[in-house]
């Protein structure tokens, strides 16, 4: 299975909606000099999804009681959930411009009380599994509908909180707990398997008490089957997404020199017209 949805990530094409949204992200870029662009590429369907059939929300009233929570553990790569939040009304598209730039709103990481939309201050790692499973609690007790998403790295995952939080979703029955892990294979400084290989991936969440499966995370069909499936255990959820580190440009797809990249202005534009190449 693992060799099988490792071909389908690589193999699968972009479209227009996930071009668009990652020329974004490149201008974002560019504005700024520089970006985590592998990660924010890997994870970008992902988001796409949960923003565009998934979630309850309202950017009008960000701190809606039923709302669902999305956290972005992994969050140095916010510029995924910034074009998203941009998109869906949660603050101005102009703000994308100014990412990272000395008193924008947009930083190098998502921070809870300064973006709307964002529900943790992350990029720390191996801490937002944890805030789920207090929020995914809270829910609970005070007998709310409303779910908790967290989405993790696979590098991320080699932290013991991660593990910790794990236990702790398991032992009190988190059925509205999902969290996801952009399962890239690539962390900041090589490939996973190489510095601390998590595998068995599927197998592992399983023995922490997780209804486990595994999605191809760039495919939007099978990501939005397998997040609106109905559930029946009363176990939180783990969803092993894998995908590719940089989808969608040649040569940073896999490649852990382009987890952080100064971009220029000539550098973007070829990036975008790879991607629109490509259609």
């Amino acid at each position: 299975m693992l060799n099988t949805k490792i071909k389908e990530s690589q193999e699968i094409c972009l479209d227009e909606r996930s071009v668009n949204l990652r020329e974004q992200i490149i201008k974002s870029v560019i504005s700024a000099g520089r970006g985590h662009i592998g990660g924010a590429f890997s994870s970008l369907e992902i988001l796409r999804v949960l923003y565009d059939d998934i979630l309850n929300y309202d950017p009008k009233d960000p701190r809606l009681i039923n709302r669902d929570r999305f956290i972005l553990s992994k969050g140095h790569s916010c510029l995924a959930l910034y074009v998203l939040l941009a998109e869906k009304g949660f603050f101005p598209k102009s703000e994308l411009s100014r990412c990272f730039k000395t008193g924008a709103m947009l930083g190098g990481h998502p921070e809870r009380d300064k973006i709307p939309g964002v529900e943790a201050s992350t990029g720390s790692l191996g801490h937002g599994l944890s805030i789920g499973v207090g929020l995914a609690l809270a829910a609970k007790i005070q007998k709310r509908s409303n779910k908790i998403y967290v989405l993790l790295g696979d590098g991320e995952i080699n932290e013991g909180s991660v593990w910790e939080a794990a236990m702790a979703a398991s032992k009190h029955k988190l059925d509205n707990l999902i969290a996801m892990v952009d399962y890239n294979k690539v962390q900041s400084a090589g490939s996973v398997d190489s510095i601390m290989s998590m595998e068995p991936m599927l197998d592992k969440w399983t023995s922490f008490g997780f209804e486990t499966i595994e999605v191809n995370g760039h495919d939007i069909s099978e990501l939005k089957e397998k997040l609106s499936l109905e559930r029946t255990l009363s176990k939180p959820l783990a969803i092993i997404c894998h995908t590719v580190k940089g989808k969608g440009i040649n040569e940073a797809e896999g490649n852990p020199e382009w987890h952080y990249k100064r971009v220029d202005e000539s550098l973007g534009e070829n990036l975008i017209k790879q991607l629109k190449d490509a259609l």
